[in-house]
Order: C-alpha cells, then sequence, then structure tokens
C-alpha cells in the first residue's frame, strides 16, 4: 500500500512541478494570468536565491521532496537538476547539468522579464 502512495505521489510531483514549470514559462501570454504568473516566478527566485542561501542556489523544495519519493521507490543516481530529470524522464534525452542550467537559468529570466514588462504595460493601460 506504501508503494502505491509513493507511485501516486511520483505522479503528482511530476504533473504539478512540470505544470509549474510550464505555467512559469508561458503564463505571461494570458493576459488574464499575467499577475499571477508574475508571482509565481517571484517565488520560484525566492526559493532559488532565497533558500539558496542555504541549501544551495538553485533550491527547490519541489524537486527535493520529488526526490525523497523518488529515492523511497528505489530511484538512485538522480540529476541535480529537475529540468535534467524530465528531459531524460519524458522524451528520453540526456542533457548535461551544464545545459540544464544554461535552460533553466536563460529561459526563467527571459520569462521573468517578459512577464514584469508586460505587467508594468497593462498597469499602465489600466490606469490611463
Amino acid at each position: 500500500m506504501a508503494d502505491l502512495w509513493l507511485q501516486l505521489a511520483d505522479y503528482f510531483f511530476l504533473l504539478f512541478h512540470t505544470s509549474l514549470i510550464f505555467f512559469n514559462l508561458f503564463g505571461w501570454v494570458i493576459q488574464s494570468l499575467r499577475v499571477w504568473n508574475l508571482v509565481t516566478l517571484l517565488l520560484t527566485a525566492l526559493s532559488w536565491f532565497g533558500l539558496g542561501i542555504f541549501y544551495g542556489i538553485g533550491y527547490c523544495p519541489l524537486t527535493d521532496w520529488h526526490w525523497t519519493v523518488l529515492q523511497e521507490l528505489g530511484h538512485t543516481h538522480l540529476p541535480a537538476s529537475y529540468v535534467q530529470y524530465l528531459f531524460e524522464r519524458l522524451i528520453g534525452w540526456s542533457i548535461t547539468p551544464l545545459t540544464a542550467d544554461y535552460l533553466t537559468v536563460s529561459s526563467f529570466f527571459m520569462a521573468l522579464v517578459l512577464s514584469i514588462i508586460l505587467n508594468i504595460r497593462d498597469y499602465r493601460r489600466k490606469k490611463c
């Protein structure tokens, strides 16, 4: 029975965490979601750089919790990067840690800049 709960937790984290990543990257596209997109991007930055002071830059509690579940299921040698893990698990591509970090950081900051610019623009238009 415990394995069933662990399997469910694995699928939950896979779905929730991947959805959050996609929302962070593309949530700014839908105007009604832009404020929430900016909030989740800022929370992600707070985790990476705030909690990262204590646990290592780029720390994500969702990754940490998912790794705990996977280790309980017997998985070993998990990568440091969740993006590296997603590439391997979802599409079967093995990417280097450096490539995963580059994709993660560049995509995150592009989404953050776009979200900030569009939220400011929306705020100014609404204000007028």
